[in-house]
C-alpha cells in the first residue's frame, strides 16, 4: 500500500527515469539528423544540448512555471490569514515555510512547485482566496503540501519543460525534412526517410507528453488527498474545497495544456467534457470520485 515515504522514493526514482529518458530521446534525434547529414557535430550538439537542458529544466522548471502562471510574491502582511494557515501547516507537516505566490485570476485554484522542500512554492489564485472558508482553503494548502512532502513537485515541473522541448525537437526535425537533402546524392530518399520519422515523432510526441502527465498526475492526487484530510483532520474542508473549485465557470487564462496537470483541479474549464478523446487523456481524476473518498474516510 502506497504511504508517503514510498510515494516519495517513487517520484525520485521517476525523477531519474524521466531525465535519462529525456537525454536518450534527444540524443537519438541528434544521431539522426547527424547520420542524414553525415556530420558528427550535430550529434554532439545533441548531447551537450541534451545535458544543458536537463540540468537547466531542474534549476530553473520551477521559475518558468511561475512565469507561465504570472504568479506574484507576497509578504506575510500581504495576506497575513493564509500566511498563518501556511506556517502552521508546514510546521504540522514537518516542512519548511514554501514561498507563496498569488495569480491574479478570479478561478479557484493552487498549486505547488519546486525542485525540493527547501526550495517549495505553493501559488494560489486570488479567486482562491476570494471563494473559499478557512477550512477548505486549510484544505487546499494542505494538499499542495503533501505534493512538497511526497515529492511530488520536482517531476510535475520537470515534466513541463522536458515535453515542451521534446516537442520542439520534433518540429525542428520535421522542418529540416523539407530541405536537408539538398545537398546529398540520395536527396529523394533523405526526404523520404526524413519525413517517414518526422512524421511519426509528429504524431508520437504529442502523445507521449500527455501519456507522461496523464501517468504522474492521476495516481498522485489522490494521494495528495488523503495526506492532506489527515494533516488537517478534517477531509470535507478538502471536499468543499473542490466542489467549489469544480463548479467555478471563469476559465484560468494563464493555465495551458503544458501546466494544466500541476493544479489542484483541472483549469481547462468546459474542455474536459467537450469530447470522449479530451476525458480519455484528462490529467486529473474525476472530481466527484475525489469527494466521494474523502468523505469516506475516518480520521
Amino acid at each position: 500500500m502506497a504511504s508517503l515515504y514510498t510515494q516519495a522514493e517513487s517520484n525520485i526514482f521517476k525523477t531519474w527515469v524521466y531525465l535519462t529518458f529525456f537525454l536518450v530521446f534527444i540524443i537519438a534525434i541528434g544521431w539522426l539528423i547527424s547520420y542524414f547529414f553525415q556530420s558528427q557535430a550535430i550529434l554532439w550538439f545533441a548531447v551537450i544540448f541534451s545535458m544543458i537542458t536537463n540540468l537547466f529544466a531542474y534549476w530553473y522548471s520551477d521559475k518558468i512555471v511561475l512565469a507561465i502562471s504570472k504568479a506574484q510574491p507576497i509578504k506575510k502582511q500581504d495576506s497575513p490569514e493564509l500566511y498563518r494557515i501556511v506556517e502552521n501547516l508546514s510546521i504540522t507537516a514537518g516542512l519548511p515555510l514554501p514561498k507563496i505566490y498569488v495569480i491574479n485570476e478570479a478561478q479557484p485554484n493552487a498549486f505547488a512547485t519546486g525542485r525540493n522542500p527547501q526550495n517549495s512554492v505553493v501559488a494560489v489564485t486570488r479567486g482562491l482566496l476570494e471563494r473559499l472558508d478557512r477550512a477548505e482553503l486549510e484544505g487546499v494548502i494542505a494538499h499542495e503540501l503533501s505534493h512538497i512532502g511526497n515529492r511530488d513537485i520536482l517531476l510535475s515541473t520537470l515534466v513541463v519543460v522536458l515535453v515542451g522541448v521534446i516537442v520542439m525537437m520534433t518540429d525542428f526535425f520535421f522542418r529540416i525534412s523539407h530541405w536537408g537533402g539538398e545537398g546529398r546524392r540520395d536527396g529523394g530518399s533523405f526526404r523520404s526517410i526524413a519525413m517517414l520519422v518526422a512524421l511519426a515523432l509528429a504524431i508520437l510526441a504529442p502523445l507521449l507528453a500527455t501519456l507522461i502527465r496523464m501517468a504522474i498526475s492521476r495516481k498522485r492526487e489522490f494521494l495528495a488527498d488523503a495526506s492532506g484530510a489527515l494533516l488537517t483532520r478534517y477531509p470535507e474542508g478538502l471536499a468543499r474545497a473542490l466542489e467549489k473549485i469544480s463548479k467555478d465557470p471563469n476559465p484560468l487564462r494563464v493555465a495551458n495544456d503544458a501546466t494544466s496537470h500541476l493544479y489542484i483541479a483541472s483549469p481547462l474549464r468546459g474542455r474536459e467534457k467537450s469530447s470522449w478523446l479530451h476525458r480519455l487523456f484528462m490529467t486529473h481524476p474525476p472530481v466527484e470520485e475525489r469527494i466521494r473518498l474523502l468523505r469516506e474516510m475516518q480520521v
